[in-house]
């Protein structure tokens, strides 16, 4: 049966954890080690000592790891996500918020709040070259502003920031990007990244 362990200090207690998962084991991190195996769902406290190791750790074991923080910062998320970390949260997130969160990761995917996830993907597809690497034709489905919209979000801005740029209002960016998703059947704007990098990729090898 798939355990939820979470990773804490002795005096941590927060009622929000055991409301979202009724079962839940409080443990250290020895008996985390001992205890996690493929599947289960752990949630480190990022305010143990050498919490990234066991991340790291646990992750290639097959856990699934989330990292709580109570002062959460983006170098530490992406410590987190460095070290095999699916999800990355507040450790006082509602318990809606933590099911919603374990139902992600647990499918593979990642969970981190809005803005970090903006700068993920814009480092990502800096890293794999940006713009400078797509073929002409990559995104040749899209009209001109859809296009643009659609680069604008892959090099890391968020909807707020594509609409000051391009001066036009939230609503029209999230209708652009909706079409964007649609017309390229990607669901988010990582799968976007990774459309677009496969694509430079093949560009590369020809």
């Amino acid at each position: 049966m798939k355990q939820h362990l979470f990773v804490c200090q002795e005096l941590d207690d927060i009622p929000r954890w055991k409301e979202a998962f009724p079962h839940l084991r409080r443990c250290t991190p020895q008996q985390a080690r001992a205890q996690a195996g493929a599947g289960d769902h752990v949630w480190v406290a990022s305010q143990i000592d050498g919490w990234a190791g066991l991340v790291q750790i646990l992750s290639q074991r097959g856990a699934v790891l989330v990292v709580l923080s109570y002062t959460p910062s983006s170098v530490e998320a992406f410590q987190a996500l460095n070290a095999g970390a699916r999800g990355y949260a507040h450790a006082i997130s509602t318990a809606p918020l933590l099911q919603q969160i374990e139902v992600v990761t647990a499918n593979q995917g990642i969970w981190v709040w809005p803005d970090l996830l903006a700068q993920v993907v814009g480092s990502t597809f800096r890293a794999l070259g940006g713009e400078a690497r797509m073929r002409d034709d990559a995104l040749s489905a899209l009209t001109e502003r859809e296009r643009a919209v659609a680069l604008a979000v892959a090099s890391g801005k968020s909807n707020k920031e594509v609409a000051r740029d391009m001066d036009i209002t939230d609503r029209t960016v999230k209708a652009h990007l909706g079409a964007v998703f649609r017309k390229l059947k990607v669901r988010d704007r990582m799968q976007l990244i990774l459309l677009l990098s496969q694509r430079s990729e093949t560009t590369t090898d020809a």
